[in-house]
C-alpha cells in the first residue's frame, strides 16, 4: 500500500515538473538565465529580450483568452491561463506581427519596422533556444525578418562638431565633465553605454588608449585625439579617487546613461544645430569622419566594435560628396580633350 502511495505522489510530481518545463512563462526565465550565464550576454540585452518576450506572451495569453470566450469557453480575469510552446505557430508569429504592425509610438506614429523586429528577432532566438532544449515548438527558421527600412545616418558636419564642443564652460567641474563627455564621444566613436560604464582604471594617458567592453563582452581598443587627452588630463586632476570616470558631481556617483544624453541634447541646442543631437549622432560623426577622410572600411568597423562589416557599411553612403568631388575632379578628362582639339 505504502509503495502503491509512493508511486502515485512520483507520477504526480512528473506531471507537474513537465508543466512547469512546458510553461512558456517558466521556458521564458530559464531562456533569459542561459542569455546571461552561459551566453554572457550584457544585463541590457537580456532586459531587452525580458521586454520583448513579455509582451509578447501577454499578447499571447490575451488571444488564447479570447479564442475560449469564442468557443463559448467563459474564462475569468483571473484565470492563469497556461501557455505551452505547442501555442506558437506560424499563424500565431503572422497576427502577432500584424499587432505590431498596427501600433504606434508615444508620439502617434506607427511603430519602425526596425522596432517591430527587434521583438521578432528575440522570439526567434527563443525559440531556437527551445530548439536546443528538445522542447517541441515553431522552428525558429519559421519566423521570417519583415525587410526593414535602409536606415538613416545623422551626422554632423565639420562646423557643427567645432561648435558643439566648445560649448561647455569648462572653469567648473559640470562644464569640464560635459566637455570631456562630447570630447570622448567624437574622438572615440563609443556608444553611450560604454562611455557611461568607463572607470578611471580603463585610461591609459600614456598610449593615449582605452580598452573598451562592448556588445557580446567583446574588448576593443579606442583611441584619444590630442584635445580629448588634454580635457580628460584636466578632468582626472579635478575629481577625487573615484571608480567612475564619469561622474555626476564631483565626489559623487557615476553619471547616467538618460543624463548623459540630456547633456549632448542640451549643448547641441545652445550651440544652435536644429536637429536632434544624441550620443548616437557623434559616433556616427566619428565613422563618417573617418571615411571622408580615406580610412578604409575594416578599419573603422574594428574601431566601431562591429562585429559585421555589412552594419558599418550603413555609412559608406553618407561619403556620397566624396565621391561626387572624385568624379567631378577625374571623369571625362580625355573626353573634354577631344573637344577642345583644333581638329574637331
Amino acid at each position: 500500500m505504502i509503495v502503491f502511495k509512493l508511486k502515485i505522489v512520483c507520477f504526480f510530481r512528473i506531471l507537474y515538473l513537465e508543466f512547469l518545463i512546458m510553461d512558456l512563462w517558466q521556458l521564458k526565465r530559464e531562456f533569459l538565465e542561459y542569455c546571461e550565464l552561459e551566453k554572457g550576454q550584457s544585463l541590457l540585452t537580456v532586459n531587452n529580450y525580458d521586454r520583448y518576450l513579455t509582451k509578447f506572451l501577454q499578447w499571447l495569453e490575451t488571444e488564447l483568452k479570447n479564442q475560449s470566450t469564442k468557443n463559448d469557453q467563459p474564462v475569468k480575469e483571473s484565470d492563469n491561463l497556461a501557455i505551452s510552446p505547442a501555442d506558437i505557430t506560424v499563424d500565431t508569429v503572422k497576427e502577432y506581427r500584424l499587432y505590431l504592425n498596427r501600433l504606434s509610438d508615444k508620439s502617434g506614429r506607427p511603430l519602425k519596422r526596425s522596432t517591430q523586429n527587434y521583438s521578432i528577432i528575440t522570439l526567434r532566438a527563443f525559440l531556437g533556444f527551445l530548439a536546443g532544449r528538445g522542447v517541441a515548438s515553431l522552428p525558429p527558421q519559421k519566423v521570417i525578418l519583415a525587410k526593414s527600412e535602409e536606415r538613416k545616418v545623422d551626422f554632423l558636419e565639420p562646423k557643427d562638431i567645432v561648435e558643439l564642443i566648445k560649448m561647455p564652460r569648462i572653469q567648473t567641474f559640470k562644464g569640464l565633465r560635459d566637455r570631456l563627455i562630447l570630447e570622448l564621444l567624437f574622438s572615440t566613436g563609443l556608444r553611450v553605454s560604454e562611455l557611461q560604464a568607463l572607470n578611471v582604471a580603463d585610461i591609459n594617458l600614456e598610449r593615449d588608449e582605452i580598452p573598451v567592453r562592448g556588445k557580446g563582452g567583446k574588448v576593443r581598443v579606442v583611441f584619444l585625439s590630442e584635445s580629448a587627452h588634454q580635457i580628460l588630463s584636466a578632468y582626472l586632476k579635478m575629481i577625487p579617487e573615484s571608480d567612475a570616470l564619469i561622474l555626476n558631481k564631483i565626489d559623487g556617483d557615476r553619471l547616467t546613461v538618460r543624463s548623459i544624453e540630456r547633456i549632448v541634447a542640451k549643448y547641441a541646442k545652445e550651440a544652435g544645430i536644429t536637429k536632434n543631437v544624441s550620443p548616437h549622432t557623434l559616433r556616427h560623426t566619428f565613422a563618417t569622419d573617418l571615411l571622408i577622410n580615406g580610412a578604409d572600411l575594416r578599419s573603422v568597423q574594428s574601431l566601431l566594435g562591429h562585429a559585421n562589416v555589412s552594419t558599418t557599411q550603413i555609412y559608406t553612403h553618407v561619403t556620397d560628396q566624396h565621391l561626387r568631388d572624385i568624379h567631378k575632379a577625374f571623369h571625362g578628362k580625355r573626353t573634354e580633350a577631344e573637344n577642345e582639339s583644333p581638329n574637331t
